[in-house]
This record gives C-alpha cells, sequence and structure tokens, in this order.
C-alpha cells in the first residue's frame, strides 16, 4: 500500500480476507487438525483490523507511512498464502469423509507421493512463519490499539511461534525468500496486493478477482503431476535453494541423507511412525493419525478401503522396536517417555509397562460397553490410576482414553460423568496431555457438566479448566466458550470447595484482557464484593486476588466503583491481614490514579490514616503502593 492510502482501505480489505478464510469448509482429513488451527488463529486479528479500520480518520496522516505500507502489504500476502493453502486442502480433503483417503495420503513407492507429504507440513510452517512476522511488524502505538487486543495478539504471535517451531527446524532465508515470491501467472506480487488494497473502498469486483485468480493457481496446483508449493514456488529460484540448501547446517542435512525404509513410515502422514498401531485389516498405522481418521466417522481402512470389522488399535510392538532400533543406529533422536512397552524414567532407565498397557487397553474398551455397570467400573479404575503418577497419566493417554472420556462427559448417569470428568482432570495434570485434551474437543462439554452436572462434576469441571487454561493460548479458547458465567455462577452458589475451583479458575483466566470483560459482564464483582463483605466467607484472600487482575480493565474499574467497593476496600486497609491490606492497597491505586474523583473519594473516606501506617508497617510492596497513594493524595489537596 501507498504511503497516502487511508489505515481503513487496506484494513477493510484485509478483514475481508480474514472473513473469506474464516468462512473456509475445513473438511475432515489428515490435515484437518492443522487447517483448524491456522483457521482460529487468523479469526482471532478480527479485533486488531476493526480497531485499525476504526482508526480516526483524521490520524490517518500520521499512521500513514512507508512502515504502514510494509505491514499491511505483507500481512495481506501472508493471509493470501493462507486462504489458497486452505483452499487447496480442502479440495483435497473434499472427497475424504466416509471415503476411502485419496491417493495424494496413501503411502506409495513414488517420489511424487513423498515429495508432496515433504510439502504439505513446509507450506503451513512458511505460512504460520509469515503471519507472525507479519505481526510483528504493524505500528500498534500509531494506531492506538487497546491493551486488551494487543495482549490477545501477543498470545495469537507466540502460538504461531510455538507452531512453526513443531513443524521442524527452519531456515528462515529459504522460507522468507519463497513465500515472498509471486504465486505463479495465478498470483499477485506485492505490488499487486497493494494496488488492490488501494481500490477496495471503491471497486469490490477486485475481491472477486482475487478469487478468480486463486482458483486458476489452484487448478494448476492440482493438476501437476508434481503439486507444487502452495504460493510458495518459484521454478526460476530453484538454484538458490539448492544453493541454501548446500549452506545449511549439518542438522538440516541429515533427513536428506538418511533414507527411511517405507514400512516404517505411516501411510496416511508418510511420516516415521513413532506408536505404530494394527487395525482390523492388518494394517499398520501412526496411533494419532489413524485416531483422527476413525474420530472422523470413517470406518474403512485408509490403505486397503475394506470395511472395518472393529475400531481397535493394537500397538504394534514387534515394528515398534525395530524403529526404535534404527533410530539408534542412525542417531536419530526418540521420543522421551513410552517406547516399545517401556517408560523411561527421570534417572534415564526404563521400566517395562507392557502389563499395565494391556490392562489400560482393556479397561478403555469397556468404556464403550453397553452394561452401564462394566462402564462405570470402568471409569472409575481409570479415574483411581489417573491420580496415582506422572506414569500413568501418560499410559491412559497413550492408549487413546481421552475421546472416550470427553464422549462419557454428556453421558446421562451421574456417576459415569463425575468419574469421566475427574479422571479428565488428573490426566490433564500432565502437560503433554493439555493439548490432546484440547484436540478432543473437551471444552464444550466440560462447559455442559459445569453448568447442569452434580455439584462434584461442577467442581472438577472448575478445576479442569484451571488446569488447562494454564496454557496461555487455552485460556482465548475456555474464555470464549462460555465458561466464565457458569464459573461464576459457581462462585455465588457453589459448594466452599466448588467456590474455591472457581475462584482458581477465573483468576487464570482473567489474566487474559479479554477475558476481563467477560468476567464483568457475568457479574463477577457483585459476587466478589459478597465474598468480602460477608463475615462467614473466608475467600477474602481470593476476592482480592481476582479484583487486583480485573482493576486494570476500564469496564471492571467502573464496575468495582459503581459497586461501592471503596469503603470496603479501606475498611480492610484497617483491619485485614497483611496480604489482604497489600491487594487492598493496589486495587485502590489501580482505581485512583489519574482519576481526581475517586482520590477525592479517598479523601473523604479518611484513607489516609490507615496508608501511613501501612507505610510503616505492610509488606514491601504494600509499603510502596500505599506511599504511592499518599502522593497522589497530596497532589490532589495542592490543586
Amino acid at each position: 500500500m501507498a504511503a497516502g492510502v487511508d489505515a481503513d482501505a487496506s484494513a477493510a480489505f484485509l478483514l475481508r480476507l480474514v472473513h473469506d478464510i474464516v468462512a473456509v469448509n475445513v473438511a475432515a482429513g489428515m490435515f484437518r487438525k492443522d487447517c483448524t488451527d491456522l483457521v482460529r488463529r487468523i479469526a482471532l486479528f478480527t479485533h486488531l483490523l476493526e480497531e485499525i479500520r476504526d482508526f480516526g480518520p483524521s490520524d490517518h496522516d500520521h499512521a500513514s507511512s512507508s512502515s504502514d505500507s510494509s505491514w499491511s502489504a505483507d500481512l495481506a500476502i501472508a493471509l493470501q498464502a493462507a486462504k489458497l493453502l486452505l483452499s487447496a486442502a480442502s479440495v483435497n480433503s473434499s472427497v475424504m469423509p466416509l471415503s476411502p483417503i485419496p491417493s495424494f495420503f496413501i503411502l506409495k513407492n513414488t517420489s511424487t507421493s513423498d515429495g508432496a507429504a515433504k510439502r504439505v507440513p513446509f507450506q503451513f510452517q512458511c505460512v504460520t512463519w509469515k503471519l507472525e512476522k507479519s505481526l510483528a511488524k504493524i505500528p500498534f502505538d500509531q494506531f492506538q490499539i487497546s491493551e486488551e487486543v494487543q495482549e490477545q495478539i501477543s498470545l495469537v504471535r507466540a502460538q504461531l511461534r510455538r507452531a512453526t517451531e513443531r513443524y521442524g527446524s527452519l531456515n528462515s532465508r529459504k522460507v522468507s525468500n519463497a513465500i515472498s515470491q509471486p504465486l505463479g501467472k495465478g498470483g499477485e506480487t506485492n505490488h499487486e496486493i497493494s494496488a488492490k488494497m488501494n481500490s477496495v473502498p471503491e471497486n469490490r469486483g477486485a475481491v472477486r478477482h482475487a478469487s478468480d485468480e486463486e482458483t486458476k493457481g489452484l487448478e494448476r496446483v492440482n493438476s501437476s503431476s508434481t503439486p507444487s508449493e502452495v504460493c510458495l514456488s518459484n521454478e526460476a529460484d530453484s538454484k538458490g535453494q539448492e544453493n541454501l540448501a548446500t549452506k545449511g547446517t549439518e542438522q538440516t542435512k541429515k533427513p536428506d541423507a538418511i533414507v527411511i525404509p517405507v514400512d516404517y513410515l505411516c501411510p496416511i502422514s508418510l511420516e516415521l511412525m513413532r506408536d505404530p498401531v494394527i487395525v482390523a485389516t492388518g494394517q499398520t498405522y501412526e496411533r494419532s493419525y489413524i485416531q483422527r481418521w476413525i474420530d472422523c466417522g470413517n470406518a474403512t481402512c485408509p490403505k486397503t478401503q475394506q470395511k472395518l470389522e472393529n475400531l481397535t488399535l493394537t500397538p504394534n510392538y514387534v515394528l515398534r522396536s525395530l524403529i526404535n532400533q534404527w533410530c539408534t543406529r542412525h542417531n536419530i533422536e526418540q521420543p522421551s517417555g513410552l517406547a516399545n512397552g517401556r517408560l523411561k524414567k527421570n534417572d534415564g532407565s526404563f521400566s517395562d509397562v507392557t502389563g499395565d498397557m494391556a490392562a489400560i487397553q482393556a479397561l478403555i474398551s469397556k468404556l464403550s460397553s453397553r452394561c452401564l455397570e462394566e462402564c462405570r467400573a470402568a471409569v472409575a479404575e481409570i479415574r483411581s490410576l489417573s491420580k496415582r503418577s506422572t506414569d500413568k497419566r501418560i499410559l491412559i493417554a497413550d492408549a487413546g482414553a481421552i475421546p472416550v472420556l470427553v464422549n462419557l462427559l454428556t453421558a446421562d448417569d451421574v456417576s459415569l460423568q463425575e468419574h469421566a470428568v475427574t479422571s479428565i482432570l488428573n490426566l490433564s495434570i500432565f502437560e503433554n496431555n493439555k493439548s490432546l485434551i484440547m484436540l478432543a474437543g473437551a471444552i464444550p462439554s466440560i462447559v455442559q457438566v459445569l453448568r447442569a452436572g452434580s455439584m462434584e462434576a461442577r467442581e472438577n469441571a472448575a478445576a479442569t479448566l484451571f488446569s488447562l487454561s494454564l496454557a496461555d493460548e487455552n485460556k482465548i479458547i475456555i474464555g470464549s466458550s462460555g465458561a466464565i458465567p457458569a464459573l461464576v455462577d459457581l462462585l455465588q452458589h457453589g459448594s466452599s470447595r466448588g467456590k474455591k475451583d472457581a475462584a482458581t479458575a477465573l483468576f487464570n483466566l482473567c489474566i487474559y484482557q479479554g477475558n476481563k470483560g467477560r468476567a464483568v459482564r457475568a457479574g463477577i464483582i457483585t459476587a466478589l464484593l459478597k465474598m468480602l463483605t460477608d463475615a462467614s466467607n473466608c475467600m477474602v484472600d481470593e476476592a482480592l486476588t481476582i479484583l487486583s487482575v480485573l482493576a486494570s480493565n476500564h469496564d471492571a474499574k467502573a464496575a468495582i466503583v459503581k459497586a461501592s467497593t471503596i469503603p470496603v476496600l479501606i475498611d480492610l486497609l484497617r483491619r485485614g491481614l497483611p496480604r489482604n491490606k497489600e491487594n487492598a492497597a493496589a486495587i485502590l491505586l489501580c482505581l485512583c490514579k489519574r482519576d481526581a474523583e475517586n482520590l477525592a473519594c479517598l479523601s473523604r473516606l479518611g484513607a489516609a490514616i490507615p496508608l501511613t501506617e501501612l507505610t510503616e508497617s505492610g509488606t514491601e510492596r504494600a509499603k510502596r503502593k500505599a506511599t504511592s497513594l499518599l502522593e497522589h493524595l497530596r497532589k490532589l489537596q495542592q490543586t
């Protein structure tokens, strides 16, 4: 975009791209998770682009500059690449539901299949990398982006960085050069994208033109005998890429130098198997990929297209042992934890868990039993096992229990529901299991238990949400799931333990700026004030801690003041415990800094005396907060 073009024009164009991407129908397939994650992250761009679009017209001249042109054009290129990649994935996946996997995904002894398998993850890695770099260039200060949206984008960038790393080692020069090239005859250069952004307000046909061009490019990709990298290929630069590959590190070269035996590759992902399992037809697949295939509703063997007589996944211990031996011979790092029926301990030694694995597999098979008593006994045993140790949590998750337990969350039987949600809570304690629980789509069902389950189930649902929300990216998902109103309700009407579980979950969720407004709208301020004033309540600490997090939010601040919380906080300065006094002073400072009206209220209520005492006898943090408040009061009196 040229320097003189208004920011709202480029933001409008970018918003259209985001809306188009969010509208992409992600079909069932082996790359469904990659597509869904990418769409979910791009959807979070909406609030940022809306704020840029709505930025005051009088300020556009200040914000429009060469830097503006750079960030908007870069982001447009990244979004166009994402859109085309998702469209290609959808086209390839459109024939997949309830039908055999197309030949693109089936392992064959051809360089074409192997090349395609390597390209798809690389395409996702490139797009993810470019999106993160484009977001980093946005001049937030020039557009006066709100703190809430800045925090949201910061979290999205962190997610994109982690996602890029998960795809493997990255040659940033190669990716940067590749993604910045034209798409080919059907693609667009930076200049064309900039020109299109200039014309958006007057010419909506440009968007249709873009779709036509992308479709043509996509047709060329799909018709090619050797599919080119979506939005990344550049024949003219092939020599340059070869040179870059030559200059790459030894680690980058190693995978190309070693030929992986075909039998060790998963027929779906074409990747080296780490946890091979056998299906009813006798074919072997990587557990996570075949499980995802089955979870999509397919009942056939991907490779043979035969109907599966049952959906049991049997570990292929012989093949796993051969793969481990091959990895050892070629100095390829093996996954830590479970391997070949042995579990790695903290001291590096291994313990044989073959018997435990067989017993857990038997329990999981009983979870689908039509006999209610048998199912109850199995889920109760899994609950008990998952409570005992980290090793058991690893084994239970590795055996595929999580999706089955998630299904039981919606069971009508109270006992089944209680055991299932508690088992998921126990499993979530192990960090690696958190992503598996999120991937299984557990949040909506956990929230439903939180709303309508028994008190024990609601307590453990709240504790599960707290555990899952320890990962920053999960705070956004949980916050937008409707969990916060249900947690506030438990905070008000739950048992003593339920209130504590709800308080810890709410505190963690409200660390994310976007959830603070949701908590205020759910009535959390009223609930917290009641906790502060109820003499029989032993949760003053929890209430003050949550208020201290909320007080930095504009809507929360207004709600706190409106609820007449200031007199209560001053009273705590006089009679509270040292920690309570510290938090009360911190909250008052947030409420009164740069607010003459609240400062005047503080002065009228005689806060100066307890604040002075706090500067002498409080904790170090309390002394700092009290000193700052007294300084503000002195300045108020001098005006």
